[in-house]
């Protein structure tokens, strides 16, 4: 008997369909000479520090560093405290009992670090010994699946990714855990959390907002002309800018009696633009994020729906390019795609015997090739998952078309010794664009075609105005800007030398930059605001304090990246790099565990006892004084005390008016709150 393990039931169902297995047992599917069994994402993980005896929150305890690493069930939190998971007890049994039954093993868990860290942690934990191949695919439709059957590959060959998974996974726990903990102790005012990678990706959420908030921005001016030729308007800006607007309107009274302009300059070239490279997964949630305002994990959630009803490959892809083996059947897929309404028109232009080739790059194709569509043409998808499949058809289909030429034309002009310039592009190939022109109803690119102009012809002045103008700050991070930064962190240095020998290593990964965004969220550092992601009052208080600490190096969290893929591929000792983590962890922990308290309490009082006992958290302003135990909490209505809140509350007897207060029927309104006489709190309306 042979046992087949899935990461999820969904795919092992689909792998159970097409091997013949046909019974459905409890936690397996039979059938066929198979059992079909399944995990649920990762129900194996690295045990918790009190698991070794370790005391969690305890300075003395820190730096927590295991000898060697426990793995334990996934567990849940039951009554304030952590417990294993039925559910994953009894599938681990379920998985146990086939292992030891069964005469060869089949890994069939997601194709990539953490697909094989999912089965490689359970094999472990189950001490199982026996041999195993791996079903590598990066499709689930029938065809891929049967055609991987067929070409199984020795579990060895993926040693290195394990062990690139692993590394990663005791860096995340040592750094997280010690981190975490060491500033919790260290402010004792909170609880914490640190990480890895979600420290840097915070530091950039808040330096982006802070450089926002701060910004002054300067008034400019500018003389804009407004130009007929052949029944064409159009308009030239000047290449002066004024600083303040008396001189730009003593310039301006210069060109008031003047009717025309003489053309000096044309400059005239072609530009070829290629078709975009296929989407990867973080191109992907980029371009999600900017058209439909989706989240990057809600991108994720749905292209991993798309791929397990098999109409996408693998989408936790870090590629843009296929291999050449496969280009032969790209041409399959498009007429697949043709059979489609939306699709068919352009296809039918599209000579499949002439399909440019760029995406083709063995080199540049990581553990799964760029996102393609399938020989399974979906219907009766629901409305997102519409817009997402839409946008990778789309894409494969710009992909293969021909590159776009456009003429762009610069024009300067002088008028008393005043000298203007305007630009022109006029598209003279569609090429790729075409495709966006027929299948976008977003995103249309604004081309304007001038009449031809020379040098020295003149050209007639209907218009002049000067035109205030402002410097403006760098926006802030939308979640498709923050996945950029993350992804090219090197272009976030100060240091512009770093920056080319740094470039192409990012921090996280394609899979993990959209729950790192999401932890973020859930720990209350960044809210959404809109498209934008701004830091909160906790989010800029952690940056504040540990910005200039090694846990915030984007640089050093990006390197490590670049680690593990070395450990894969086996030009770095996976021991040896988990030493240089400890050593690092004790270098942080120490560092964090040296923070005084900023104690924003120092300065207040407690109005009750009279003491400077207080003490500021997240959720309540508290009295140390045990006799006195004076409190407020600081979530009223759905809004947050600040600061200033609580000093004009103690200092004087009232907030400012607090606005867009929730009461429990759901009205909003606005109100002061005041301290009484007795120290208990009260609105005033």
């Amino acid at each position: 008997m042979i046992v087949i393990l899935a990461e999820k039931p969904s795919v092992a169902r689909q792998i159970a369909t097409v091997i013949g297995a046909n019974k459905i047992k409890d936690g397996f599917i039979e059938g066929n000479g198979y059992c079909v069994t399944w995990a649920i994402g990762h129900l194996v993980s690295l045990a918790m520090p009190d698991d070794y005896g370790f005391q969690s929150f305890k300075k003395e305890a820190l730096p927590i560093l295991p000898r060697s690493y426990l793995l334990l069930p996934r567990r849940i939190k039951k009554d304030k405290k952590f417990a294993s998971d039925p559910g994953v007890l009894k599938q681990l049994k379920v998985i146990d009992s086939l292992f030891k039954s069964c005469t060869q093993i089949i890994v069939a868990t997601d194709a990539g670090r953490e697909g094989e860290l999912i089965f490689r942690y359970i094999y472990q934990y189950l001490n199982c010994q026996k041999s195993f191949k791996r079903l590598w695919i990066s499709s689930l439709t029938d065809t891929a699946i049967g055609q991987g059957m067929k070409n199984l590959r020795e579990g060895s060959e993926f040693d290195g990714l394990f062990r690139a998974g692993h590394s990663r996974s005791r860096a995340d726990w040592l750094v997280g855990i010690n981190a975490s903990q060491a500033l919790t102790v260290a402010l004792n005012d909170s609880v914490y959390s640190l990480g890895r990678v979600q420290t840097p990706t915070l530091g950039l959420i808040c330096k982006r907002h802070m450089e926002h908030s701060s910004f002054k921005k300067k008034l400019y001016y500018q003389i804009d002309l407004l130009h007929t030729k052949d029944d064409v308007e159009f308009k030239s800006t000047s290449t002066e800018k004024w600083s303040d607007i008396k001189s730009a309107e003593q310039a301006l009274k210069l060109l008031d009696k003047q009717e025309q302009a003489t053309i000096e300059k044309v400059e005239t070239k072609m530009i070829k633009e290629e078709p975009p490279l296929l989407f990867d997964l973080t191109s992907l949630q980029k371009r999600a994020n900017e058209i439909f305002g989706f989240s990057a994990e809600e991108t994720l959630n749905i292209a991993q729906s798309l791929y397990e009803k098999k109409f996408i490959t693998y989408p936790r892809t870090s590629s843009k390019y296929i291999p050449k083996d496969l280009w032969t059947e790209v041409p399959n897929l498009l007429k697949v795609l043709s059979d489609s309404s939306k699709y068919r028109n352009y296809l039918l232009k599209l000579k499949l015997t002439r399909l440019k080739n760029t995406i083709v790059n063995d080199v540049r194709v990581t553990d799964h090739h760029g996102l393609l569509t399938t020989d399974r043409l979906p219907s009766a998808l629901q409305v997102k998952e519409e817009s997402i499949y839409h946008l990778i058809a789309q894409r494969v289909i710009e992909s293969v078309s021909e590159s776009c030429f456009k003429k762009q034309t610069e024009i300067e002009l002088t008028i008393s010794n005043l000298e203007f310039t305007f630009k022109s592009s006029s598209i003279i190939e569609l090429g790729w664009r075409e495709v966006r022109a027929e299948l976008s109803n977003f995103d249309q690119e604004i081309i304007m075609d001038l009449p031809e102009l020379k040098e020295s012809d003149t050209i007639t002045i209907s218009k002049s105005k000067t035109v205030e103008k402002s410097t403006k700050p760098k926006p802030l991070y939308t979640e498709s800007t923050l996945l950029s930064a993350m992804e090219n962190s090197s272009r976030e240095l100060d240091d512009k030398s770093l920056q080319n020998v740094l470039k192409d290593i990012g921090i996280g990964t394609a899979a993990t930059r959209a729950s790192i965004i999401e932890t973020l969220l859930k720990r209350g550092y960044i809210v959404r605001k809109q498209k934008s992601l701004c830091p909160t009052e906790k989010g800029l208080k952690v940056y504040e304090i540990v910005k200039d600490k090694l846990i915030s190096d984007v640089l050093l969290t990006a390197k490590w990246e670049s680690a593990f893929k070395d450990i894969e591929d086996g030009r770095v000792d996976m021991e040896i790099f988990h030493r240089m983590i400890e050593d690092y962890t004790t270098e942080i922990t120490s560092e964090l565990l040296s923070i005084k308290s900023s104690d924003e309490s120092n300065d207040l009082s407690c109005p009750k006892c009279k003491r400077n006992t207080l003490q500021i958290r997240d959720k309540v302003v508290k009295c140390l004084n045990s006799e006195c135990n004076w409190l407020v909490f600081r979530n009223v209505c759905e809004v947050t005390l600040q600061i200033r809140d609580i000093n004009n509350l103690i200092e004087n007897g009232r907030t400012e008016l607090l606005q867009g207060l929730q009461s429990k029927t759901g009205k909003k309104f606005d109100a002061y709150i005041v301290l009484k006489e007795d120290f208990t709190t009260q609105f005033e309306f």
